[in-house]
This record gives structure tokens, sequence and C-alpha cells, in this order.
């Protein structure tokens, strides 16, 4: 009878998980799908090898070798330890009790002692994690961006970490004790002392009480995952795969109606054929409807590591700045409108925008287009394309841009170089200084 109500509650429980995680997906995929068209479907080959190299391996974490191996530890500790949560969810389900040990019997110990060996540097390593945002206070990780529910977010998540470790060694250590060592787990049988002299009843207790609190935590962070910077457990390998091809990196993408102006002024021919242009298009971006999926896939992986930040020039110089920053703001514009679609319609406008509402002009100017953001990146994410967007409504829908950038937007047009000098004059320079 207990077994059957401890299967009912656990079957009640995944559908609740089900159900919430169900919908917060659906709602992530809509909003993504509020950005404009971008084919990202060309060369599949090189980005399957992306996905597979950064995503999967790691590649660019271990630019920086300490907290790539503490990462590494509680990267390869997720991922093995769902092998055993698998059993678990089985076990869940049907009533039964570790349901793969009468069929691997060694291979299972085998199995469980890795998992378990990888708990223990998980464990290390997310107290590593912890001692450097909250003790060592590391540069990166006090920005004012971070301030309140980012940080907070940060240590919720390495928290929740513990409690599962803490919770498969109670499940295992008492399970161990309670058959008299049968399962021979390599580090549950260190702390099998700690259960000494405990009766069957309370061994029985502890078990399903480190089973519960095990499975409890993984449905609570699976419920609590799209709202959190870790979403990127799962976005990083989308966000990978469709990454940014083109060479040379940071290149504007050319706006389709300027083309097509373009294209009628070289060939008048081609006017009677060619679709009409879109009235309504704005030049560059003043909110997040107005980026690329890709973009808005960006803010959603956005992990808030910092690493772009922290290889910023012009942050670092003390510029205001912060390409963390930039795609916060952006996740956090798009949540706003994704909630304003579902309390109001289509048709609603709050009078807000990501251009000003969240990201100042100063931000904007302040980029220097070096690329380093990019590079920095271990999930390929691209704050310079929402920059650049950005920017392009500023000069070109806004007409605000300092003096200096309009002199040289003047030379251009008229000179066809950012030089206040005709085409026949550029060479004079040499000329003087042969004759000096």
């Amino acid at each position: 009878m207990a077994i059957m109500i401890q299967q009912l509650l656990f079957l009640a429980v995944l559908g609740i998980t089900s159900f919430f995680v169900a919908r917060k997906a659906r709602e992530i995929y809509r909003n993504i799908r509020l950005g404009k068209p971008d084919d990202r479907t060309h060369e599949p080959g090189k980005r399957l090898q992306n996905m597979l190299l950064l995503a999967f391996g790691q590649k660019k974490m271990f630019q920086n070798l300490t907290p790539a191996l503490l990462h590494l530890c509680v990267y390869v500790a997720f991922i093995i330890t769902q092998i055993e949560l698998i059993e678990i969810l089985v076990d869940g389900a049907f009533g039964l009790h570790r349901f793969f040990y009468p069929y691997l019997g060694g291979l299972y110990t085998f199995i469980i002692s890795f998992i378990e060996i990888l708990s223990v540097l998980a464990f290390v390593a997310t107290i590593a994690f912890l001692s450097r945002r909250n003790l060592l206070k590391l540069p990166r990780f006090t920005m004012k961006e971070l301030a309140g529910w980012p940080m907070l977010d940060a240590n919720l998540i390495l928290i929740g970490e513990i409690i599962l470790i803490i919770g498969i060694f109670s499940m295992n250590t008492a399970d161990m004790t309670l058959h008299n060592g049968a399962y021979g787990f390599a580090v549950s049988r260190w702390l099998m002392p700690l259960f000494a002299g405990f009766s069957d009843a309370t061994l029985h207790l502890i078990e399903r009480f480190g089973w519960w609190l095990h499975i409890l935590t993984v449905f609570g962070f699976l419920v609590y995952l799209p709202y959190s910077k870790h979403l990127h457990i799962m976005l990083a390998f989308p966000n990978s795969y469709f990454a940014d091809l083109t060479s040379p990196s940071g290149k504007m993408t050319n706006m389709p109606r300027i083309t097509q102006e373009i294209n009628l002024m070289l060939n008048p021919q081609a006017a009677a054929d060619a679709p009409p242009a879109a009235e309504n298009e704005r030049f560059g971006a003043k909110d997040v409807q107005d980026l690329s999926w890709k973009s808005l896939l960006d803010a959603y992986s956005c992990t808030e590591c910092g690493r772009c930040t922290a290889a910023c020039p012009a942050n670092q110089t003390g510029k205001k700045l912060s390409p963390r920053k930039i795609m916060m703001d952006t996740r956090d514009r798009l949540e706003e409108v994704g909630r304003n679609l579902d309390a109001h319609g289509n048709d609603y406008t709050d009078g807000k925008s990501l251009l000003h509402d969240y990201i100042s002009s100063e931000e904007l100017r302040a980029c220097t287009t070096c690329n380093a953001c990019v590079q920095e990146c271990p999930v390929s994410i691209n704050p310079l394309n929402i920059i650049l967007e950005l920017r392009r409504f500023l000069i070109l829908e806004e007409a605000n841009s300092p003096d200096e950038w309009n002199k040289m937007f003047n030379n251009v047009e008229h000179s066809g170089a950012v030089w206040q000098l005709p085409a026949d004059k550029r060479l004079t320079w040499i000329q003087e200084v042969e004759n000096g």
C-alpha cells in the first residue's frame, strides 16, 4: 500500500512538472520566433562540428584552465548522473527498487561508483564556484548588472547541485548499510559508518528521504530552469549549431530593402520584375521584434559568465558598455514582450522598447566592434549583432550620432571614403612625405 501511494505521488509530481516545463518551453519558443527570419541551415556539417566542439566538447572553456576544469567536473557529472536518474524515474513510475541491478550486476556497481566519484568532484567544484562568487568576489561576478536576482539565481543553482549530491549519497549509503554493503559502491562504502547502529526502519526512512530529496530537487530544477540563466544547459547545443559562419566575423548584414534599391539603381530594367519594397521596414532594430530569431536565441542562451565583458576593451577602460548586460537586457525585454502578448494580445503596445528603455545610446556608441565578446563566448553568442542593429536604428532612423560620426558619414557619401579628400587626391600625402 505504501509503495502504491509513493508511486501515485511520484506520477502526480512528474505530471505537474511536465506541464509547467512544457508550458514555459512553448512560451520561449514563441518568443524566439518573434524575431526576423535568418537562414541558418547551410553547411550542416560545419554546424554539427561547431556544436560538438563548443557545446559538447567545451572547447572555448579551456582558454582559462582552472574554471574550465571545475566546470568540466560539474558538466560530466551532470551528464553521467542522468543514467542513475533514468533508473530513479523507472523505479518511481513502476514502484520498483534499483531496477537495473539484477540485470547489470558488476557493471551496475561500476556505473554507480563512477557516478559517485564524479559527484564528489562536482561537490568540490560547486564549493569552489560558490567561493569565487561570494568570498573571492571576482570582478566579473560583482558588476552591477549581476546585483540582486542574477547573483541569487546563480547561488540557488549551485546550492541545488549540493542538495542533489546529498540526496544521492544519503540514498546510496543508507541502502548499502541496509543490505550489509551488498552493492559495494566506491564512495558510499566509506560513508557507511555514519549510519552504523541505525535500525532497518530508520535506514529505510533515510534511503527514501534521499531518493525523494534527489528526485524532487531534479523536478524543481526542471521547472526553475527556463527562468534561470542555466537554461544554457539546453540551449547551448542549438545556439552553437546555428552560430554565425560568415567571414569576416562581425560583418553587418545587408538590409533587403536597401539591397533592392541599389540593384534597381544599377539595373533599371529589373524594376518591372522586382517585388514591391516593404514600406514599413525599419532601418536597424528598435525593439526585440526587429532583431533576428538567432539574436533572441542568443539572449536566452546567455550564461551570464561575463567572459565577454571581461574581454571588452570599452568596458575595461571605464566605458558604460557591457556585452553581458546587452544580452541580459535583450532577454528581459523579450520576456516582457512575451508577457504582454499573453495578457493583452498581439495588438498591445506598452510604449517601451529595447533601445533607450533597456539599452542606452551611450552603451552602443562605446562599442569598437572589435569582436572580442564574440570570440570569448563559449556557446557562440553574438552581442555584436544586437549592438550593430540598435546602432543602425539610432543613426538611420533617429539621426542620433555624435558630430565626429556625422563628419565621417558625410565624407563617405561625398568622397567614397572616410577622409575628406576626393579620390584623385588620396595619395598626395605620399608626395608630401617624399618632399619633406
